[in-house]
């Protein structure tokens, strides 16, 4: 196995276990300052959305280099 290929698969395991990671986390936050059903929901869409522009950026940033 080369480096990048080593690279490659670290990353993706990692960077998923830090954003489930992340998951409970903000579940984890939700549930001890009792926020509630909308209170939850409101955390993980709006924590959530960072998440979402980080993985976005990186699909965005291989889309444009297979180009």
């Amino acid at each position: 196995m080369s480096e990048e290929q080593f690279t490659n698969w670290s990353m993706g395991i990692l960077l998923t276990g830090l954003i489930i990671f992340m998951g409970f986390i903000i579940y984890d936050l939700g549930k001890k300052a009792n926020a509630g059903n909308t209170g939850m929901i409101a955390l993980f869409v709006v924590l959530g959305v960072g998440v979402v522009g980080f993985v976005f950026k990186n699909v965005l940033v291989e889309f444009m280099l297979l180009k």
